[in-house]
Order: structure tokens, then C-alpha cells, then sequence
């Protein structure tokens, strides 16, 4: 049987993906969303990068899952990939949801469009931590207002240090069998990082038009692209 992880990006827990696991259960999967530490109702737990890392690891191998389709949204790729890399035979796919994919040495915040000091000296202003977009922040991507305000009301801050740690990866990312899913309303083409893991054979483009929070705006369809994944 797949058994899914599922981990969502920046602000948010194992609630966003609350509309996606019931469907693929129904299809005969298994469907596990993790909170990250220092997130939701992990909130005051220290993380870092790594922690993150090891926390999906260990998701995995306290369930004993097998055949396992590990699933990053937007931050969250950056863990999730690296994780990919080290649970060996358990993994049968990784799929990344308009997410950013890790890349050996380099940090999250490394990438950010306004640059990276920038970005670190808006943390540094918050305590450390990352705060969530206000409602506005979610507007041209495909959300209700029902849904912006459901976002917005379970965010919590992110912790910086997550976001300021480079990955580590042990040997290339493009070496799994991968599945990337681009969000069109987010942009309408993957970023270099992606395009270049893109080229490899065993990695695969899937499209949606919607915007970069599709377990909420549609998320029928996003469970309908990961059951794909692994038939």
C-alpha cells in the first residue's frame, strides 16, 4: 500500500492538508501530515533546518511506513527532499508542490527575491521567527475569502533558523524519482533550481491552475494529481 506523508510549507501544520488525506485514504493509501516543529501545535519546540529534516525522517520510521510517496509543499520541499534522500528503500516518490527543492550548501532565505540580508533582518525584527502573510498576501491565488481567512487564522511564525540553515544532501537530488507540481497562478514556470532537476529522466513535470495553496483551493484535484503518483 502507498502511504503518503504530507508536510505544508512555511506557517502552517498537518491541519492544511485536512481536505487531501480523507481522498486518498478513500482510495486504499495511506495518508500521514506532519507538523513541523515550532509550528501550530508544535509551536515553542526549537527547529532548525535539520530538525525539519529529522522530524519527516522519524515520521517515517515510527510508523514503519513502506512504499512510501513523500510530499513537500512550498518550504517544506527543502526538508522533505533532503529526507527523500535519506529514508533509502522506504521511498518510492517524492512530490514537490510548487515548493522550492533543496540545493547542497544553500539555505532557503540564500533565494529570497529581495536577498538574503533583507530577509534575515526582517526575522531578526520578529524574534527570529518568520511571520505569517496577512489576508491581502493571499490574493490572486485562486483562495475564497472563506479560505484566506481559514489560512490566516491557523498560521503561526515560522522559525527562522529553519529558513537560514543549508541543506545538506549526500548525493544529487535528481537521482529520485520525483514529480514536480507547479502552480500557475504562482508563475508560470518552475524556478532554475527546478528547471535543471527537470531535465533528468526521472523527474516529471504536472501543471495546476490554481495558485501556491492548492491543498486549499483545490484540493480535489491535488489529491487526484498524488494518487497519479503512484499507480
Amino acid at each position: 500500500m502507498t502511504e503518503f506523508v504530507l508536510v505544508a510549507g512555511a506557517w502552517l501544520g498537518s491541519w492544511a492538508w485536512d481536505e487531501v488525506v480523507p481522498e486518498l485514504r478513500a482510495a486504499g493509501c495511506g495518508a500521514h501530515a506532519v507538523t513541523l516543529s515550532g509550528l501550530a501545535e508544535r509551536q515553542g519546540t526549537p527547529a532548525g533546518q535539520r530538525t525539519h529534516v529529522d522530524d519527516i525522517v522519524a515520521e517515517v520510521e515510527r510508523l514503519d511506513l513502506r512504499d512510501v510517496v513523500l510530499v513537500g509543499h512550498s518550504y517544506a520541499g527543502i526538508p522533505v527532499g533532503q529526507a527523500a534522500l535519506r529514508i533509502g528503500g522506504r521511498l518510492a516518490r517524492v512530490v514537490f508542490v510548487d515548493s522550492e527543492i533543496p540545493v547542497d550548501g544553500v539555505s532557503f532565505a540564500a533565494n529570497w527575491w529581495q536577498g538574503q540580508e533583507r530577509f534575515e533582518a526582517s526575522l531578526a525584527e520578529n524574534g527570529g521567527f518568520w511571520e505569517p502573510l496577512t489576508a491581502d498576501g493571499y490574493d490572486g491565488q485562486g483562495l475564497t475569502s472563506e479560505q484566506i481567512a481559514r489560512i490566516a487564522a491557523g498560521a503561526t511564525p515560522h522559525p527562522g533558523a529553519s529558513l537560514t540553515e543549508p541543506a545538506v544532501l549526500p548525493r544529487p537530488l535528481d537521482e529520485l524519482p520525483a514529480t514536480y507540481v507547479k502552480c500557475l497562478l504562482d508563475g508560470p514556470e518552475p524556478n532554475d533550481d527546478v528547471a535543471d532537476a527537470l531535465r533528468s529522466e526521472r523527474w516529471r513535470l504536472v501543471e495546476m491552475d490554481t495558485g501556491h495553496w492548492p491543498m486549499f483551493s483545490q484540493p480535489h484535484e491535488l489529491a487526484r494529481i498524488l494518487l497519479d503518483e503512484c499507480r
